[in-house]
Formats: C-alpha cells, sequence, structure tokens
C-alpha cells in the first residue's frame, strides 16, 4: 500500500457492520443499539475473526461523547423539568439511591468490594435516554403525560450523571486511600471550584461570545461554516474543560450545549449537531462493543443475573411504588417503570472512566455491556404488553383493586369538588354556561379550553396526570382525574349535559373507546377529534367524531397556502387550490359553498352564535 490505510477501513468496516446489524435489529423491531453493540463484539479482540483497533475506536468514540453530552445540553429545557418536577425529581433521585445500595449489597454478596458495586449500582441507576425516547415515540405516549414525566425523570438522572462523571476522580483517590479526611475535603472542594469556574466561564462570558459568533457566522448564510462553527464550539470547549480545568470533556460539552440552546439560531444548531452526533454515538457504540469479553458472563452469570434483577426489577419497582404513591394510575406507572427499565450510553460514559480510574475492573464493565444488551432488546418487547397485561388484570376485580385503588382514591375529592360545580350548574338551567369536556391537557387541550373560555364555553378537563389536575382545581376551574375511556369517569365530568367532546389524546385507541362511551352516554354530543394521520380519518368518523383535525392535513394546507402567497398567487387562485390539495386528502368541507379550513369550521361551531 502507498500508505497507511488501518485508519480508514477501521472506519469503514466499523460503520459497515454498525449499519448491516442494525438494520437487522431494526426490523425485527429492537433497538439498533443493539445492533451497533453487537457489532463491536464482533470486532472486538475477544471473538474471531477480524479485531479492529480498539485505541483508535476509542478515540473516535470520545467525539462521541462530546457530542452526545452537546447534544443532551443543546435540549436541556428547566421548563420541561418544572412542569412535572413534584414526581420527576424525588422519584428520580429515590430510584438512584435504590440502585445504589442495591448495586452495592449485590457487589457485595459476590466478594466485590472497594466501593465498586456503588459505582456499578449507579451506572445501572442511569436509563439510556436514545432508548427511552424512541419507545415513546414507538407507542406514541412521548407526548402524552406520561411521556413529560418520562423526559423529566430522565433529565434529573442525566444532570445526576454529569455530577458523578465531574466527582469520579475525587472518589478514585478515597477508594485508593490516597486522600484521608482533609485531603479528601480538600480534593472535593478544589474539584467543585474548578467546577464552578469552569460554569461562570461558559455560561457567564459564552453566554455573551457564544450567541455573537453563531449570530455572525449565521449571517454568512454558509451552511458549511455554520456546521463548523457548532462542531468548532463544541470540541473547543470540551477538550479545554479537560486540559485547562482538569474536568471530564462531558461537562463542558453538556454546559456548551446549554449555552448554544438558548440562542436565537438554537434549533438550526440542533439540525447541524444532529447528523454529527448519531454517526460518531454509534462508534462509541461500536467502541464499546470491543471491551466486552463473552467470557465474563461464563465465569460471573451469577452476578450477571443480579445486575439484571437490579434492572429489570429492582428499578421498574421502585418506580410503580413512587408512582403509585402519588395516586397516578395503574397505566402512567407501569409506563413510566418499563421505559426507565434499560441501561445505555450514560452506564458506558460513567463505566469506561471508573475503568479508567481504576474503580471498576474491566470484567464488570462487560457484564454492564451484556445487562445493557439484554435490558435494550427486551424494553420495546416489555412494552408492548402494558395494554394486555392492564386488560388481564381487570379481570380479576380484587387484585385490580388494590393496583388502581390509591390512583382512584387520589382523585375522589377532586372529582367530587367538579361534581358539586356541575351539579350547581345543573339546577341554575339555562343560565349556566354550556360545556365543553376536554380529555387530554397537553398543549392541544390547553389552548382549546383558552379559547373556550374566551367564548363562553366552560371546560371541563379530564387528565391521568394528578398533578394537572390538582393545579386546574386550585385555581378555579372544573378538572376530573381519571380514564376517561370509563364511564363513570365521563360521569363525573359532566359527559350527559356537555355539549362538546374534544379528544385531543395523541393515542388513537384512546381516542377511539372515548368516543364511543360518550357517544352512548349522550348520543347528541358533538365530537372535535385530533387525529394525526389520514388513514385515521375514516375510522374516528364512523365511530362518531363530528369534526376531525388531521395533522397530516392540516400541514399540506398550511404550507400550500404559505408557498401560493409566496409565489404571489391572488386570493382567488389560493382559495381554488386549497380546495384542490382537500380534495386530493380527502378531507374537503363547504359551508355556504365557500371555502373553509377545518379550524374556521370548529371556530363557527364552537362561537357564541351556536349556543342560541
Amino acid at each position: 500500500m502507498p500508505h497507511d490505510l488501518s485508519l480508514l477501513i477501521n472506519l469503514a468496516v466499523s460503520l459497515a457492520l454498525a449499519l448491516a446489524l442494525g438494520l437487522v435489529t431494526e426490523r425485527l423491531r429492537l433497538s439498533p443499539i443493539v445492533g451497533y453493540l453487537l457489532a463491536g463484539v464482533i470486532l472486538g479482540p475477544h471473538t474471531p475473526g477480524m479485531a479492529a483497533n480498539v485505541e483508535m475506536a476509542q478515540q473516535f468514540a470520545e467525539i462521541g461523547v462530546i457530542l452526545l453530552m452537546f447534544g443532551v445540553g443543546l435540549h436541556f429545557d428547566m421548563q420541561d423539568l418544572w412542569v412535572v418536577r413534584k414526581i420527576a425529581i424525588p422519584g428520580a433521585i429515590c430510584q438512584i439511591a435504590v440502585a445504589t445500595v442495591l448495586g452495592e449489597l449485590v457487589a457485595r454478596a459476590f466478594g466485590i468490594g472497594g466501593g465498586e458495586g456503588m459505582i456499578i449500582g449507579i451506572a445501572i441507576s442511569v436509563a439510556s435516554t436514545v432508548v427511552l425516547i424512541r419507545v415513546l415515540m414507538d407507542n406514541d405516549v412521548l407526548h402524552t403525560s406520561q411521556g413529560h414525566i418520562a423526559v423529566g425523570w430522565l433529565i434529573v438522572e442525566d444532570i445526576f450523571t454529569v455530577l458523578v462523571l465531574v466527582a469520579l476522580p475525587a472518589i478514585a483517590q478515597i477508594a485508593g486511600g490516597e486522600e484521608g479526611g482533609s485531603g479528601v475535603l480538600l480534593a472535593v472542594g478544589a474539584a467543585l471550584l474548578r467546577i464552578a469556574a469552569l460554569a461562570v466561564l461558559v455560561l457567564g462570558g459564552g453566554r455573551r461570545l457564544i450567541p455573537w459568533l453563531l449570530a455572525y457566522v449565521a449571517r454568512t448564510r454558509s451552511r458549511e461554516l455554520f456546521t463548523l462553527s457548532i462542531l468548532a464550539i463544541a470540541m473547543s470547549i470540551a477538550t479545554g474543560s479537560a486540559y485547562f480545568f482538569g474536568v471530564s470533556m462531558a461537562l463542558g460539552a453538556f454546559l456548551a450545549g446549554v449555552v448554544v440552546g438558548q440562542t436565537e439560531v438554537s434549533h438550526q444548531a440542533a439540525s447541524d449537531a444532529l447528523p454529527m452526533r448519531d454517526a460518531f454515538a454509534v462508534l462509541f457504540f461500536v467502541s464499546v462493543g470491543m471491551l466486552f469479553d463473552p467470557a465474563a458472563i461464563t465465569a460471573h452469570p451469577g452476578f450477571l443475573l443480579g445486575l439484571l434483577m437490579l434492572t429489570l426489577v429492582a428499578k421498574p419497582v421502585t418506580a410503580y411504588t413512587l408512582m403509585w404513591f402519588r395516586h397516578y394510575s395503574f397505566r402512567s406507572s407501569l409506563t413510566i417503570a418499563i421505559a426507565l427499565s434499560q441501561i445505555g450510553e450514560f452506564s458506558f460514559l460513567l463505566a469506561n472512566e471508573a475503568m479508567d480510574l481504576g474503580l471498576i475492573s474491566p470484567t464488570n464493565r462487560s457484564l454492564l455491556v451484556a445487562c445493557s444488551l439484554i435490558s435494550i432488546t427486551l424494553n420495546p418487547l416489555l412494552f408492548r404488553l402494558i395494554a394486555p397485561l392492564e386488560k388481564r388484570l381487570l379481570q380479576y376485580p380484587r387484585l385490580w383493586a388494590r393496583l388502581s385503588g390509591r390512583a382512584e382514591k387520589g382523585g375522589v375529592e377532586l372529582n367530587q369538588q367538579t361534581q358539586n360545580l356541575l351539579k350547581a350548574d345543573k339546577q341554575a338551567g339555562e343560565a349556566a354556561p354550556p360545556k365543553a369536556v376536554i380529555v387530554g391537557f397537553g398543549p392541544v387541550g390547553q389552548t382549546s379550553a383558552r379559547i373556550l373560555r374566551s367564548f363562553g364555553v366552560e371546560p371541563v378537563v379530564v387528565d391521568l396526570n394528578l398533578d394537572t389536575v390538582r393545579d386546574l382545581a386550585d385555581s378555579g376551574d372544573l378538572a376530573v382525574y381519571g380514564d376517561a375511556t370509563r364511564r363513570d369517569i365521563l360521569d363525573a365530568a359532566g359527559i350527559q349535559e356537555a355539549k362538546y367532546l374534544l379528544a385531543t389524546v395523541p393515542d388513537v385507541l384512546v381516542r377511539t373507546l372515548v368516543i364511543l362511551t360518550a357517544k352512548d352516554m349522550n348520543p347528541g354530543l358533538r365530537v372535535f377529534a385530533r387525529a394525526r394521520y389520514l388513514k385515521e380519518r375514516e375510522w374516528l368518523e364512523e365511530v362518531g367524531a363530528t369534526q376531525i383535525c388531521t395533522e397530516e392535513a392540516e400541514t399540506a394546507l398550511g404550507l400550500a397556502r404559505l408557498l401560493l402567497q409566496e409565489v404571489g398567487a391572488d386570493s382567488e387562485r389560493v382559495v381554488a387550490e386549497l380546495k384542490k390539495v382537500q380534495h386530493e386528502l380527502g378531507v374537503h368541507r363547504e359551508a355556504e359553498g365557500e371555502f373553509r379550513p377545518h379550524y374556521e369550521i370548529a371556530f363557527g361551531e364552537l362561537g357564541p352564535t351556536s349556543h342560541k
């Protein structure tokens, strides 16, 4: 060869094998991460066949870590965490504590001491962001109350991970006996001072410099320069944090992402960083798989089983119990519990750093990889069992009462308060304002409630997020806690006297059951339903929906209108083309012979004149 091609060969083979196995696992409806890890196992030195250069792969993996943590900081939003703070913060802290303590106990049971079990327990306590978001999206619950709680819970775990990564060097000194008493306090204090100095520099000074730099580059309208600026900021701050402040590159990248995420160009920055992050994250997972030694499983099967019990049993049981004590429904509690019953990228980050510092052995790190492979593989399969399990448990009334009774009890007082107000309105007769039952109080439900109030229609919210219902009740609004597919919950919301029903929940099965039950209880009810896809429209009309707002159709109409205005079409041409688009999509609606978009029809039907 004219020159050394080892770097390119390693890179090409790693990416090609990761692609092949990623496609296989995707076809099996598993996380592609499983495929990437398996690719690393095959290319690693502990399995027969080609052995890739592990050190070279780890250098690429470092870039993946930086971009991964930069992405976490970029999407970090305190507002998301604040909304679900009452359950996400104590829940995550309690689950981390339980996993850490049990990890230490399991490790000691198998003769592993020196704080290694504690590090393993911490690594197991942190769920994979990639896997969690993917499984929530695949099951259409990302934008539900359960999804918001899971993501908020994960944000707390991510913050905790960053803090542990920073503290690991001090923990290594304590574990190694290099520092005692005052020496340990000095080491920890010095680490905290370095972190504080870095945070002030990046969050303080960077808050002015970075937005100015990105705005300056954005004005050049050069996509290449903008992408380069994002990569340069992430890499420079990450490596500078390690070189000048002696803290992990992960923390520097996270802080850089937080600053960039607050700029005006944050969305473009996320768009540019995402492909780079995904590509190098693949190499990160491949490098993790390379360090996996299959012999560790045969040498320590009992310890692996213990780790799996922590991940697949202890973590979800802890999460479920906490949700149950907070009066959340069985489905919400089980959804959160299963979503968090896996470990992934942040566990590997902790394990890698801990192994470099001598806090855990390569064997135990291999067992963590095995635990991750198994938990990530099982996670989507377990998620699919939630609905069948719920149906099965409903056949056993006593058991179901124990599982869901606390949640129902938590909402009884709130629901009774709403029922009393509805009874008072019923006695008032025609003087009482018309009612609209809104199922789901996400962004769509909140907007609908605000518009209804402004037009003299009183909304009654039905939601499974107990904190949301409590907040609404405290502010004097009508709200009912419970599953809107049940007749008693709809009855508590006053469905029989309501004029309108707005089904805003994203899950099509839940929407369908709500509409069927509500129409059976009040045949004259006018139903306004949200639909994600055009294919859902016919089904929702069959079950009784009066008007349906289809996200695909409204997006097509909105973009068509913008394009027509951009190319200079006159108003008559705009109306004609939009009418044509509606016919093509099969969602055409007319009123008095004129074109009217869905939102205009809904506005007219819910306006003041419709109450006369």
